[in-house]
């Protein structure tokens, strides 16, 4: 496939979500369409909830009426999606649907990339991207998902903490 697949949002009828992504996993399957769409998904959250003095753990969809799909966009896919019934459309203006961006990708937490961290509290590290691009620091803490860390900085003669993604810091190598 030339094209790139890409995360579409596809707005249903209330109640219908888990219906339509798995009407549009199995005619996928079916017609061996895997190559263009490629994932569904229905956004979800666990929260804990108190019933009769009870905690319990309970699935609870986060933008109800909207499932999430991964696909190359053309006309066979477009057709195959917006014809499963419980399907209203997809977000876009008028009739055309436009992709999430790689931030709104990020934000859902739709694509989980596995964080490698190479430093650990107390290393010498260089911050590479962002708005301390350049400055070295020390590393205080990693948060407990290691997405995060915190480091301190110098900055106008003042040691100050800052709180940074993993990804925009590497170790000082010197």
């Amino acid at each position: 496939m030339a094209d790139e697949a890409k995360w579409y949002v596809i707005h249903t009828y209330s109640g219908y979500e888990n219906k339509v992504a798995t009407t549009i996993e199995k005619t996928v399957e079916n017609h061996g369409l895997q190559e263009l769409i490629r994932e569904v998904m229905i956004p979800v959250e666990t929260v804990t909830e108190i019933r009769e003095n009870r905690q319990e753990e309970v699935q609870r969809k986060i933008f109800p009426g909207y499932v999430l799909v991964k696909m190359v966009m053309n006309d066979e896919s477009w057709h195959i999606v917006r014809n499963v019934r419980g399907v209203t459309s997809f977000v876009g203006p008028g009739s055309k649907p436009v992709p999430l961006t790689e931030q709104e990708v990020i934000k859902l937490g739709v694509e989980r990339n596995e964080v490698v961290v190479t430093v650990a509290p107390g290393d010498r590290i260089r911050i590479t991207d962002g708005p301390f691009e350049g400055f070295m620091g020390t590393v205080e803490e990693l948060s407990d998902d290691k997405r995060k860390i915190k480091v301190k900085i110098s900055m106008f003669g003042r040691d100050t903490s800052v709180e940074l993604d993993t990804a925009d810091v590497e170790p000082d190598e010197d």
